[in-house]
């Protein structure tokens, strides 16, 4: 395992995290990505944990609280070896998401998520979408960075935010890190990610893989539940993404061939190579991809290989795609 040093706090952490949007299953609006089963998502995550991977990142919104209940069965008598990093701000109301930091609502999901995960402290406690309820951003920094000070959050930060709330955000409280998109097929966020680097705020990306699309698994155009987040959530399953990134998906294939190693670790060994990439997320349901993902870090891209990668990404026209 690769590891880096978090700008501000000095924690060492391990180049990839755990991703935990997977295991939460559906919710009660539909979505999900397909069959899970709990048992082997513990497997999985104690396998990354194994691996070297000492960070978990979760919400209560996943499967509305059951990625978190599954995390603290995953951590249950190794609590002390890995960091948790969860979210507030966006949870499920009347069959509707609904995107809300008012500091009352803050204070409750971070006592349900303490409660579901069987700790008493976050190691990292992020706000998971920008409020859409006029909420100032200053009040919900104000909220979190109590409990800061009280000792039950070691760092903070923000998720899909903007540069301009990020800025806001920091007037108030010192941010740790913030997590953005960030992958081969959507490079949307770079210029905030590198000024992230510039500012000396950690970067967790999500969304490595591209939903699985970057692992090659997938070759003939799929047809998913309506409600799948694959479908929903994501573009890369849908014309004309499908078709550019199985064309690119040739260049990754011609690197694997190369190597010996499987196309999930050319995508991660790509993002996790960027200077300003902390740790990246990678989803897990499965000890076989844990073991894949953690092997990921044996070895490297060469600075040729990462710009024959490049080159045809541009050539395809797909590097600004949006999640």
């Amino acid at each position: 395992m690769r590891y880096k040093t978090m700008k501000k706090s000095g924690q060492k952490v391990s180049e990839i995290t755990v991703g935990t949007w997977a295991i939460g299953g559906k919710n009660s609006m539909g979505g999900g990505y397909g069959e899970i089963d709990d048992d082997q998502s513990v497997e999985a995550i104690r396998a990354m944990i194994a691996g070297g991977v000492n960070l978990i990142d979760t919400a209560p919104i996943y499967g509305e609280g059951h990625s978190e209940e599954v995390v603290g069965r995953a951590v249950e008598g190794i609590r002390d070896q890995v960091l948790i990093a969860t979210k507030y701000g966006s949870y499920i109301e009347d069959g509707k998401g609904v995107h809300c930091s008012r500091p009352d609502s803050v204070l409750r999901e971070f006592d349900d998520s303490l409660r579901r995960l069987g700790t008493d402290y976050v190691d990292m406690y992020l706000m998971h979408w920008p409020d859409d309820l006029g909420t100032p951003i200053e009040d919900t920094m104000a909220c979190v960075n109590k409990l800061k000070e009280q000792g039950s959050v070691k760092m903070l930060g923000l998720c899909n935010s903007d540069r301009a709330l990020i800025e806001r955000a920091s007037a108030v409280a010192d941010l740790d890190i913030v997590q953005l998109p960030f992958s081969m097929v959507n490079q949307s966020a770079i210029a905030d990610l590198k000024w992230c680097e510039e500012h000396d705020i950690d970067v967790m990306t999500w969304g490595s893989l591209g939903a699985g699309i970057l692992t090659g698994s997938v070759r003939e155009k799929p047809v998913f539940d309506e409600k799948d987040f694959r479908a929903t959530f994501y573009p890369f399953y849908r014309e004309p993404m499908f078709s550019k990134i199985q064309e690119f998906l040739k260049t990754m294939d011609a690197l694997s061939e190369k190597y010996g190693k499987p196309l999930a670790q050319i995508a991660i060994n790509w993002s996790t190579q960027k200077s300003f990439v902390t740790t990246a997320l990678t989803g897990v349901r499965k000890v076989e991809e844990a073991v894949e993902n953690c092997a990921a870090f044996d070895w490297q891209l060469s600075d040729e290989d990462i710009a024959t990668l490049d080159a045809e990404l541009e050539r395809l026209e797909i590097t600004e795609a949006v999640a």
